[in-house]
């Protein structure tokens, strides 16, 4: 949310359209809303998927002219990373990336160290180059040589085993099987994906409204069926299914035949 403003979201059993020029012009709303109150806008920071808003991953580029309202309001905007980047799209290893975006800061945490505990920040030169000269800046845990080395082991893991590669074609799999249950379950009242990153909406199929129970429900079945997924979006009536980066075909066969089963047990 933005001062106020709504993220995109799924609206009944059709999406809201996106496109950036619309969502821009909800941020520069916001940002005029400020100045009134005699705030200055100091940045924008988006997760590229929406991943807590139901996992709004296209069109392509729509977050791009967001971008030049903040920077012409004089404002920074920030790439949230930790889901979306590490390779997670199979588009692109960031996700910013997919919106044709360079980021004045990103920042990134737990993909990074597989585990290990570890966070990181990437900034243009010319934003940190102040704040190092003048700022005495001083972390307990930062530059711990162990978790710096997961970090690195990470980047190479990604590379050497084409984790990037594999997470667009398991993900196009993920997605077309996901659709197939679909178009079988009046429950389900949209799936989205973006390389192993997917979501499955529910809706009441009289109303179209969000059903956020059912979807919870769907979470504990599975959880029973030892396959952990969340929910996700405003009503928490998003599956979100965010598995590793290894995951194979014969993964997605599993958790295909647990959410089948799931569903009609319900």
């Amino acid at each position: 949310m933005t001062n106020g403003y709504p993220a995109p979201r799924p609206l009944t059993r059709s999406l809201e359209p996106l496109d950036g020029e619309s969502l821009a012009g909800r941020v520069r709303t916001a940002i005029a809303d400020m100045n009134r109150h005699g705030v200055r806008l100091a940045a924008f920071i988006a997760d590229s998927l929406f991943s807590s808003d139901g996992i709004r991953p296209d069109p392509i580029g729509f977050l791009r002219p967001v971008a030049d309202v903040v920077r012409a309001a004089g404002g920074l905007y920030i790439a949230d990373e930790v889901q979306p980047g590490f390779g997670r799209t199979g588009e692109t290893m960031w996700g910013f990336q997919r919106h044709g975006i360079v980021p004045d800061l990103a920042v990134m945490g737990k993909p990074m160290g597989n585990g290990m505990p570890i966070a990181g920040v990437a900034a243009r030169p010319e934003i940190i180059e102040e704040f190092g000269h003048k700022i005495r800046y001083f972390n307990t845990f930062g530059g711990n040589s162990v978790c710096i080395a997961a970090a690195a082991a990470v980047l190479d893991v990604i590379e050497a085993e084409g984790l990037r590669q594999n997470a667009l074609a398991v993900g196009l799999y993920l997605r077309d099987t996901l659709e197939a249950i679909a178009k079988d379950e009046p429950r389900i009242s949209a799936v989205r994906a973006c390389g192993l990153y997917a979501a499955a909406d529910f809706a009441d199929p009289a109303t179209g409204e969000p059903d956020g129970a059912t979807a919870i429900r769907v979470v504990n079945g599975l959880r029973d069926r030892r396959v952990l997924i969340s929910a996700t979006g405003p009503d928490g009536s998003s599956l979100k299914i965010r598995p590793p980066l290894p995951f194979a075909r014969p993964h997605v066969d599993r958790l295909a035949e647990a959410l089948t089963d799931t569903l009609r047990a319900l």
